[in-house]
Formats: structure tokens, sequence, C-alpha cells
């Protein structure tokens, strides 16, 4: 891996710079990636990109820089984002800010010449930095511990970025992109942060996200996610077609990739999930979705019995286990539903024993 310091003037960094929807964020004569489109937006506040500027105007340094060098000799932002921007935004005219002794506001364009010129000239210093895939990835979150600080898989955009990348940022990863359109409800997380598209991959690779990006880096385009994703939510509709607010953030495609080629009756499963929201044995309603389709009750977090209860059920007992028939303190024992949750039993005094340890998790691995 290579990492080279460099010494970028702000007239240098500021040469071709264009903020639109189409190109994303580009300056250093067009060489460089500000912030690829529909990334992430814009995020400093007034006073924050004003600091920047007052900075450089003081002739106080900022914070170093760094870029990846792209496999075509450009190069992307990795960290230092929001200050590029700043200065961007301030040479090009979009705000203005005290400069100087003058304790008014003012633009670039109203600055005086030599005003001006202290700011192009002044100098940023950027790392650089070009290699493998692997190395560049530990790189990046090895420096990337300030600021606004870049999301996991911000970096594994940044890492590998290519056409795949550049196709997927704009249906998984705008405001109102798509993806957010068509599955909002179901989804976690923020498009603008890279959340969509981190689990559509996550879901596709089986948990292989850096494997399925590597090899798919320089694929044309995204269809073959984007196809995915909306297979995954048209059975989710299909299959439950009721919505629940409990449907927001499971791992649907997981499911998806293991039952979307059995049949379900939609009527039969949507009884049994009513039943199931008013169970109050039930504490985890989310649990729910996952239950009725893998019928582990582990995702259900089904009540434990209270510590009266276990005391109840072990006078009542006398200490014995019912299956070897042995006394035990209280300390060695585990409850027990009599009649098994699943076929009907609650989780009351009346359907509580005490079993041994060893008896308990024999049954409870039958």
């Amino acid at each position: 891996m290579k990492i080279e310091l460099k010494e970028i003037t702000i007239r240098e960094l500021t040469k071709g710079y264009q903020d639109n929807d189409e190109n994303g964020v580009v300056g250093y004569g067009g060489k460089l990636d500000i912030r690829p489109p529909y990334q992430r937006e814009f995020i400093y506040k007034d006073k924050q990109r004003e600091a920047v500027i007052d900075t450089v105007t003081k002739n106080f340094p900022l914070n170093v820089m760094y870029w990846a060098v792209r496999e075509d000799g450009n190069f992307e932002v990795i960290d230092g984002q929001q200050r590029t921007i700043s200065i961007c935004q301030f040479v090009d005219g979009d705000f203005a800010t005290v400069v100087g002794n003058i304790p008014e506001y003012r633009g670039f364009s109203n600055l005086q010449a030599n005003e001006q010129e202290q700011i192009l000239d002044y100098k940023l210093m950027v790392y650089l930095c070009s290699g493998t895939d692997s190395q560049k990835l530990e790189w990046f979150k090895t420096i990337n511990i300030a600021g606004e600080k870049l999301t996991e898989q911000e970096l594994r955009n940044a890492v590998y970025s290519g056409s795949f990348v550049s196709s997927a940022k704009p249906i998984f990863s705008k405001r109102n992109c798509p993806a957010f359109g068509l599955a909002s409800e179901y989804m976690n997380g923020s498009p603008e942060r890279q959340d969509y598209l981190e689990t559509v991959i996550k879901w596709i690779s089986n948990g292989n996200i850096e494997t399925y990006m590597l090899n798919h880096q320089h694929d044309p385009n995204a269809n073959e996610i984007w196809l995915y994703f909306q297979s995954v939510i048209s059975w989710v509709k299909a299959t439950f077609p009721k919505y629940r607010k409990e449907m927001k953030g499971i791992e649907w495609g997981f499911l998806y990739n293991e039952f979307h080629k059995q049949s379900f009756d939609h009527k039969k499963l949507e009884e049994e999930i009513s039943q199931l929201m008013q169970d109050e044995d039930v504490t985890k309603k989310k649990g729910i979705y996952e239950y009725v389709l893998t019928r582990k009750e582990k995702f259900l977090n089904i009540r434990a019995f209270t510590d009266n209860q276990k005391r109840e059920a072990y006078e009542r007992q006398k200490g014995i286990c019912p299956v070897c028939t042995e006394h035990y303190e209280l300390a060695g024992m585990e409850a027990d539903h009599i009649t098994p949750w699943h076929l009907g039993g609650k989780t009351s005094a009346e359907n509580c024993q005490m079993l041994c340890k060893d008896d308990n998790r024999r049954k409870s691995g039958k």
C-alpha cells in the first residue's frame, strides 16, 4: 500500500467545482469525487462551515484530509468531505461570512483581491492512499476517527468503487430513492447513510458483503440486487398482506432466501399471527413473523416463570423432580411448562413444574 502526503491549494481544489444531482459533487479539475452521487447529503450547519472559512482566512491549519486513489487515477474523498464542500461553496459564492477585521458578512466575490488570493493560495494537507482493496479498507477504518464518521458501508463503497456502486447508489442511497419508496415500512435505517444498500447486499450474499462487492465491483449495473430486493418485498407483501408496525426491520431477505419457494396460506398465517399478537406469554411480538415460518420458539421470547411461581411449584413437589424422582435444592432445578406453550400451555403457576437441570435440558432438546 502506498500513502503519499501532498499539498493542494484551495485554488487547485476548487477548480471545476460542480454540485448537481447527475454528477454528484466534484472538484480538483474534475478529478476529485467529493461526494459520489446520492451518497450523503451536506450536513454542516452555518456555524460549522463559517468556522472552516475562519480557519483558512487566519492561516490556521485545517485537519489533514484523506483521498483514495482510484483505478483510473482520479480521487475520492474519504475524510474531509464536509470541510471540502464548505470551502468550495464559499469560493463558489453559495454563502457569506465574516472575513478579516471587517465585521460584516461578505461573499467571496465581495472580498478584496488580496483577500481572495490569500484564500486561494491556502495549502491543504492531503494524504493520498492507493493499494489493494483490503489494504485500503483497513486504512480507511484506521483514519476514520474524527468528524462525521463514515459508516461501514460508506467505507466499502469507497474501497469497491466502480460501476456497480455508482449504479446502486441512485436506487438505494438517496433520500426518497426507489428502494425507500418501495419498502420504507419494512426497513430500518437511512438510505443516505447506506443502510438500505448494506442490508440488501447482506441479504443477497447471506452475510458476505465484502465478497459480494469485490465480485461485482465492475458489473455494468446493480440490476441483480434491485430485482432481488423487489422480489423480497413482493414476497413479504404477498405472504403477510396485513401490515403491522412490528414488520419494520425484520431480516426479510434471509427469510425470503429460505422460504420463498414454499407455499403458504396467508389467511391461516394471519389468523395465527393475530392470536399470537394477543398472547401475553409472547414478549417479542416482532419475532412472531419469524416464528410462523421457522417454528422456532426462540424468536418469541416466551414469558418466563416468576420466582414466586418457581417456589410454589418447588414446594408443591417437595423438591422432587417428577422425571428422575430425585430430590434437589431449588437452585439445582429449572422451571418447565407442564403443557408445552405451543400446545396451549400458559406461563402460570398451575402449569409450572420444576425439573432437575439435566432432565429439563433433555426435554428441551427433544
